[in-house]
């Protein structure tokens, strides 16, 4: 399992340096996958000597990887493509900046790779309407038999009469930013040239989408995650984090 970190956010600077509870961002990230215990192996892979030395320091293993990288995925591919890791068949992504992330999303999306189902994975929570006007949160439209077919800010499915209303709430589902791929999957994910789609919407999962390569989505029942971009998504997430811990134990237990 691979957590990508850079320090290049432009709406919330430094941001795997970011404190949350005291520590870390990413060291919050690595933390929560770690105890998961759903992984052979846990790397954080990073540009920059600053967060490498934190997670470090932290007891996290980390791999320096190039600055020339446009996406996690494409970080993710140069540690799968060393060869201490050359023998795993199923890599998982779990984004530097979603602390709150279930197991049953990272366990669904790597489960989908896995079965052999499909060659990508994701995961996804049921939303309600009010995610459709938010740009920030991504929806997922699937086929019946759990492939993605579309993914995007705006709001989809698109309401056409109130009368669908319910029909289209139960297809209303908030994107979780995990991905697994099989290793095959993930070569030719980043040997694609990048897609106007992908920069049209700024979503990278629509590059292989729209060369053809199925992914499948978990649909899992826990709360939708909610990464950190922004000044006011860390103030929260600081307010409640140690509530969300706290339930978080209690369920484990």
């Amino acid at each position: 399992m691979v957590i990508p970190a850079r320090l290049g956010a432009m709406r919330l600077p430094r941001k795997p340096l970011r404190l949350l509870s005291g520590l870390p961002l990413i060291v919050r990230v690595w933390q929560r996958i770690s105890q998961m215990n759903l992984a052979d192996s846990v790397v954080v892979a990073t540009d920059d000597e600053a967060v490498a030395a934190t997670v470090r320091k932290a007891g996290a293993e980390c791999v320096m990887t190039s600055s020339e990288h446009t996406s996690g995925t494409e970080r993710v591919a140069e540690v799968a493509a060393q060869p201490k890791f050359s023998h795993y068949e199923t890599i998982v992504n779990v984004q530097g900046d979603e602390p709150f992330i279930g197991p049953g999303a990272v366990r669904g999306a790597a489960e989908m790779v896995s079965s052999r189902r499909f060659p990508l994975g994701t995961a996804a929570s049921p939303a309600g309407p009010e995610i459709l006007d938010t740009p920030s949160l991504v929806k997922v439209v699937t086929a019946d038999d759990g492939r993605a077919m579309y993914f995007s800010r705006a709001p989809i499915p698109f309401l056409r009469d109130t009368a669908d209303s319910p029909r289209r709430d139960a297809r209303t589902y908030q994107h979780i930013g995990v991905y697994a791929y099989a290793r095959d999957a993930l070569t030719k994910w980043v040997s694609l040239p990048v897609h106007p789609l992908e920069e049209i919407e700024r979503l990278e999962q629509l590059r292989p989408l729209a060369a053809g390569l199925p992914m499948g989505v978990a649909i899992t029942t826990e709360a939708p995650a909610s990464g950190i971009d922004t000044e006011q998504d860390l103030e929260r997430a600081n307010s409640r984090w140690d509530a969300f811990m706290m339930e978080e134990a209690a369920h484990a237990g």
